[in-house]
């Protein structure tokens, strides 16, 4: 079965920064979707023990006060949030999400070693060999790149573009919810991968008009298509250090010493050795 009819299981988090070694959970959605079963979604509110930044604030709309009085103890949330996602690894579900493999999983990481004493490779047993991830950014950076900016505001890449670009209505008021952010990117996995199956001149359009026809690297297995997202994220992350170390080509976003870690879904702490 392609990859795309399967379980999978929609992974987002809202957060207290934009640094995932630093930043802290506040809400969590956890979403068992398709695969011929009926959907379970589990969801979390934590308090995260420290201010939140202002802008983390504007996005989600949770204040410090009210994750304080409502939110759960953050070393209880994030054990039931490993424990939840250590069922689904040993399922072998896939976990999705949007940008999954920069930031939200390895904020979980982080969180992880914080609370519970140790990185996802350790408190989820056989993580590093079993865990497999699709990450919408990447698949859509690979099936579709060039893209442009949509606005000043709105990036090429981020959840909203990719969602509008596969067919899918956006409702901004309902956006930067961690449920509802995470139920898109499964949506929009599941558009992807039903695209890639297709025979080149059943596609849409706008796919058929691409400067590249990369869609047809998405149509394999699971297994290699977790290996090749990391390597496409490893392509893309050295590329975009390449930009930004580069006078001409980067302008105000100019940083000589820039470095993107290359490593994808778990970015290596220091003290880890190679995830």
């Amino acid at each position: 079965m392609s990859w795309h009819l399967g379980r999978m299981a929609a992974l987002d988090f809202e957060s207290s920064d934009k640094d995932h070694a630093t930043a802290r959970i506040v809400t969590c959605a956890l979403i068992l979707i398709s695969g011929g079963l009926p959907t379970d979604t589990r969801t979390w509110l934590l308090a995260p023990g420290i201010p939140m930044e202002p802008e983390a604030i504007a996005v989600h709309g949770i204040t410090d006060e009210y994750a304080a009085e409502h939110g759960q103890p953050a070393n209880q949330g994030v054990m039931e949030i490993v424990t939840a996602l250590s069922e689904v690894v040993a399922a072998g579900v896939p976990i999705v999400g949007h940008n999954i493999g920069r930031y939200d999983l390895n904020l979980l990481c982080a969180e992880s070693r914080r609370h519970l004493g140790g990185p996802l490779t350790e408190t989820i047993p056989d993580a590093g060999d079993r865990m497999r991830v699709i990450d919408t950014m990447v698949l859509d950076k690979q099936a579709a790149p060039y893209r442009r900016r949509v606005s000043e505001t709105q990036g090429p890449y981020q959840m909203r573009t990719t969602a509008e670009t596969y067919g899918l209505a956006w409702d901004e008021a309902a956006a930067h919810g961690a449920e509802y952010d995470a139920l898109m990117s499964a949506r929009a996995a599941w558009r992807m991968g039903q695209i890639a199956h297709l025979r080149h001149q059943d596609r849409p359009e706008w796919v058929r008009r691409l400067r590249t026809q990369r869609f047809s690297s998405l149509a394999v297995g699971l297994d290699e298509l977790h290996t090749r997202q990391a390597a496409w994220a490893r392509e893309d992350a050295i590329r975009f250090q390449a930009y930004l170390r580069d006078p001409a080509k980067a302008g105000d976003k100019h940083d000589p010493a820039a470095v993107i870690d290359p490593h994808w879904p778990l970015i290596p702490h220091q003290q880890d050795g190679d995830l």
